[in-house]
Parts: structure tokens; C-alpha cells; sequence
């Protein structure tokens, strides 16, 4: 799947990447936001690179994955073809696969206990390689989803960073699926504001116009790009 020349001019974007692009457009307008101050992370997860190359071709270049082993599976050929893009791992992480995660992705969104922030700073130490970390938040506080809880947030991101020296640029959060998803970006928001954290990770395929009017620096759009899994 190498394209014979990657650094082509780009080709037309695809429908659903139109789509998309026009609705963040939209969004930053009414919010009378920059349209460059929003990240677009198209989630590739369970999508094979026949999928994923013609949203390469057209010139999107950050990428979310929910695990490392399907991720370290399928990325590095890409990667090599398009060395400008930047994967984000947007799913849990488990502390034996930090290393792995370490050295594949740009970008880990889901830093939410102890014993990841120990594994991730190890390995940014041994790797001399410093993806940029989002602390995941659980809003919702629901027993079957991970993340902070935000009565406890302010600690923890302390700890990251005192204990841990981790360089937490910013809160990543997925609102419950049965409430109104305004009144969690505007808590991630508040939190991060609090701990002088300046990106939030929050909004997907249904919600990202709302999370854009709540600050939202980086949006998760999956289906309304690639389809339904």
C-alpha cells in the first residue's frame, strides 16, 4: 500500500473527511474560534490500511487507535510512506505495553493511574522520546469506564507531575452516552483551566460541534469518517 510518491500534492478529500472538515469549520465560526486551533483525529481502530489510505492521500495526518498491538500491526508501513503524521493512542493503556506505546505514538490520551504514570515515565526516560500526555477524566464517574474521577483530578495531575515528572499538556474525557455531553466538556474544561492545562481531548462523531463551543483542542472522529465498524 506505499504510494509511489507521498509527498504528492494532496488529493480531494474524501466525502466523509469533507463532511467533517466543514462541520469543525462551522463550529469554530460560531465559536469564533481559529479553525487551526482544533486538532481533527480521524480513529482508525478495527480499519485496515485499504481504509485508511485515501484519508492519508487526501492530507490528514493525526490518526487514533484504541490498542497497541493493533496499532504497532498496521502503522509502521504507513508511517513510513507519510513520516509527518502523528498516531494518538486514544484507548486504555496497560502498564506492560507502555514501552510499545512509548515508542509508536505521538500522543497517549488515556493516563489515569498510578501505575501507567510510573511505566510511561520509565520508558520517556529510557527512550528519550516524550509523547505528549492527556490525563482521561471519567466525568460521569460510571463504574464499568476508566479515568479520574474529578473530585479527584487536581491530585492526581499533581502527582503526575511532581511525582512522576510526567508532561501532562492536557484532560481527555468521554461523556456517558445517555447524558447531554455539554455539561461534562464545560467540567473537563474547568479542571483543566484550574491546573493550567491548555488541550483538551473531548468530543467524537456525535458531539464535536458542542465540544468545539466548550474549548475542545482535540476531536475523536471515527464513524462519521470511515463509517460504522
Amino acid at each position: 500500500m506505499t504510494p509511489e510518491n507521498p509527498s504528492a500534492t494532496t488529493r480531494p478529500l474524501p466525502s466523509s473527511l469533507a463532511s467533517v472538515e466543514s462541520e469543525i469549520q462551522r463550529a469554530c465560526n460560531e465559536a469564533r474560534r481559529d479553525r487551526a486551533s482544533v486538532t481533527l483525529i480521524a480513529v482508525s481502530k478495527t480499519f485496515e490500511a485499504d481504509a485508511i489510505m485515501p484519508v492519508l492521500q487526501s492530507g490528514q495526518r493525526n490518526f487514533g487507535e484504541n490498542r497497541v498491538q493493533e496499532a504497532k500491526a498496521k502503522w509502521p508501513v504507513l508511517m513510513s510512506a507519510y513520516p509527518d503524521l502523528n498516531l494518538h493512542l486514544i484507548g486504555p493503556l496497560q502498564s506492560n505495553k507502555a514501552k510499545e506505546a512509548v515508542a509508536l505514538f505521538d500522543a497517549i490520551h488515556s493516563i489515569e493511574r498510578p501505575s501507567i504514570c510510573e511505566a510511561l515515565a520509565k520508558e520517556m526516560i529510557s527512550q528519550k522520546r516524550r509523547p505528549e500526555l492527556f490525563v482521561q477524566l471519567n466525568t460521569g464517574e460510571e463504574p464499568q469506564k476508566a479515568g479520574v474521577a474529578p473530585a479527584e483530578a487536581d491530585a492526581f495531575i499533581a502527582s503526575c507531575r511532581e511525582k512522576y515528572r510526567l508532561p501532562i499538556s492536557g484532560l481527555m474525557c468521554i461523556p456517558p452516552v445517555d447524558q447531554a455531553p455539554a455539561p461534562h466538556f464545560a467540567l473537563t474544561a474547568k479542571i483543566a483551566a484550574r491546573n493550567g492545562l491548555n488541550r483538551l481531548s473531548m468530543g467524537m462523531s456525535a458531539d464535536f460541534p458542542i465540544a468545539i463551543q466548550f474549548g475542545a483542542t482535540h476531536v475523536r472522529v471515527g464513524s462519521a469518517i470511515f463509517g460504522t465498524r
